[in-house]
């Protein structure tokens, strides 16, 4: 869930950049993903503001869990577009724990406060009982490795996600190392490897109750090495020129399918197989919206998504994810939830995301990008 921060439109073409990859030159950066990055973390928000105050479509806006799917993708596509041959892997330790850690600590401390007593309250489901060992796995973002949901959410539960990025940073140099010299038909072979793979143990485990449920770090690493395979076709030189808005168009189709077939599973053909697929359905589709946006910028054309105010957002949307729910939830401790299923309820979305941008400039501002600055030791730009 780490964010991308402010880059510079570029109006090279994806065959210069290839060549500047190859010839350890800075990759462009492609600026309209930190305009997405931020509809990614409200989609997550809009889905826990369900249990303050539902809207009529609250069954669609389910599916905002599906935003951090989106991140897992991305960080795949940003972290090999921007990796540097020479790189040492401790280098790029440090950098991952500079822009991760500092925030995530910060985050963690209010977040206890909220979701931790001693003696908690019957009637408010999301108060834990102290457990030391879950909030400690989460400071050393271990938490994810676990499929107890006391342990998997445990600390601040937006931190399972950071877990799971912990993994993919842990493995990425050694990985680099073998996709760095990988063309269009490698990327293709492994994007298509992972999703199938992930498919058929997914099919395999419905209809074969025995198997083992893995841990999520692994189920969600297909999304991380899509991610990675888009980035090693467009570094080769080739692209696409599908209009950005047809990958909006996908998404919001894909959602709508998705939505439909969970709650009439028996009028869609293949209903259960889709629900069983969503995950790939959708990291499919994350990685298709990432791929013709990227592309719309290496060619120069307009985005509204590279607008000062959605940077700005952009930047701000790791921090916006770590401190969305504990503000969430403590507003929900001290002034109850709606009452009813409205359009009305829009009130308390603007009131709390008010409330969670402010916070989470506050973070980013004074904790995550200066403290980032500081530990990594150089003057390098910063990536995901």
């Amino acid at each position: 869930m780490a964010a991308e921060d402010r880059v510079r439109p570029v109006q090279e073409t994806p065959e210069q950049a290839a060549s500047a990859t190859a010839a350890n030159v800075v990759s462009p950066r492609v600026e309209s993903l930190t305009g997405l990055r931020w509809w990614a973390a409200f989609f997550v928000f809009t889905h826990h503001m369900g249990n303050l105050a539902p809207l009529p479509i609250r069954e669609f806006l389910k599916l905002g869990t599906s935003g951090v799917t989106f991140f897992f993708v991305l960080s795949g596509f940003v972290l090999t577009w921007s990796a540097r041959p020479g790189t040492s892997a401790g280098t790029f330790y440090r950098r991952r724990f500079a822009r991760i850690v500092p925030a995530h600590v910060v985050a963690l401390i209010p977040a206890l406060f909220v979701f931790y007593r001693f003696d908690p309250p019957e009637n408010l489901f999301w108060i834990k009982p102290v457990a030391m060992t879950a909030i400690v796995l989460s400071l050393f973002l271990l938490n994810g490795w676990s499929n107890d949901p006391d342990i998997l959410y445990g600390g601040n539960p937006a931190s399972w996600t950071l877990s799971i990025e912990a993994f993919f940073y842990a493995f990425f140099p050694f990985l680099y190392r073998v996709t760095a010299r990988m063309k269009l038909i490698g990327a293709l072979v492994l994007a298509a490897a992972a999703l199938a793979i992930a498919a058929a143990y997914r099919l395999t485990q419905y209809h074969w109750a025995e198997l083992p449920t893995l841990p999520p770090p692994l189920l969600h690493t297909v999304a991380f090495l899509v991610g990675v395979a888009l980035a090693i076709a467009l570094r080769s030189g080739w692209t696409t020129r599908l209009p950005a808005w047809l990958g909006y168009v996908a998404i919001g189709a894909g959602l709508l399918v998705l939505t439909y077939t969970f709650r009439h599973p028996g009028k869609v053909p293949f209903g259960t197989e889709i629900s069983l697929l969503q995950k790939e359905i959708l990291t499919l589709l994350y990685g298709f919206l990432i791929l013709v946006v990227a592309a719309r910028d290496l060619r120069g054309g307009r985005s509204l998504l590279r607008s000062k105010p959605l940077v700005a957002l952009g930047q701000w949307s790791y921090s916006f994810y770590l401190v969305h729910a504990t503000i969430l939830y403590g507003i929900r401790e001290l002034h109850g939830s709606a009452e009813a299923v409205s359009w009305a309820n829009l009130t308390w979305y603007a009131g709390v995301g008010a409330v969670s941008i402010l916070a989470s400039w506050l973070l980013y501002r004074f904790v995550e990008h200066p403290l980032e600055l500081k530990l990594r030791g150089s003057r390098s730009r910063i990536t995901t």
